[in-house]
């Protein structure tokens, strides 16, 4: 995570500053699971080959050459389906990092956008073709992203004795609860000695 995106989170500029002093930069949690999902599917593999290998030994030698060549095939099957679904989860990922301050719901915006047009750079952040795709959809489908931030003022009112717009001297509040207490008990009292 870099200082932008802690920024974009909501932290102020010194509090971003001392979450980069404190942890440096952080690997995003998609590209944890990312590495994750890569290293459980390279185990499956492995076991797979470890089974066709068993199955290698109990063949005879003129149908050997037939299995070998169909496990080429295999293999090459399985590595292209593998790179395939490496290159998609890392797509996925680095759009979800893309519009996570953008968008209400990441996973509806990623399903709308036509990712073949996505190009990614060395890191496995996307380099174009969202800019434009986020820009169509904003136009057709406004609902679906957050309100771009401006540094708004705050309402009158919202700081202790800002709006005040009479020219009386301002008395705290509990000033002003002990004077209606006493104002009530002030009333109480001269019922009782007119009833």
């Amino acid at each position: 995570m870099k200082k932008e995106d802690l920024i974009a989170l909501g932290l102020s500029e010194e509090q971003a500053d001392k979450v980069i002093a404190g942890f440096g930069t952080m690997v995003p949690k998609s590209r944890l699971d990312d590495k994750i999902n890569e290293v459980k599917d390279l185990t499956t593999q492995l076991k797979e080959r470890d089974t066709q290998l068993n199955d290698l030994k109990k063949i005879d030698a003129a149908g050997l050459q037939t299995k070998i060549e169909e496990l080429q095939q295999q293999n090459e099957n399985d590595k292209a389906e593998y790179e395939a679904k490496i290159k998609d989860t890392q797509l996925k990922s680095a759009l979800k990092l893309a519009l996570v301050s953008k968008v209400h719901d990441t996973d509806l915006v990623t399903g709308l956008i036509d990712k073949s047009t996505i190009e990614l750079d060395e890191e496995g952040n996307v380099k174009k073709g969202l800019d434009e795709q986020i820009k169509t959809l904003r136009e057709s489908k406004a609902f679906l992203f957050t309100p771009e931030t401006e540094e708004k003022p705050l309402p009158k009112g919202t700081k202790p004795g800002e709006g005040k717009t009479d020219d009386k001297p301002s008395t705290s509040i509990s000033a002003q609860i002990a004077q209606q207490l006493n104002t009530r008990s002030q009333s109480s009292e001269s019922k009782s000695i007119w009833d």
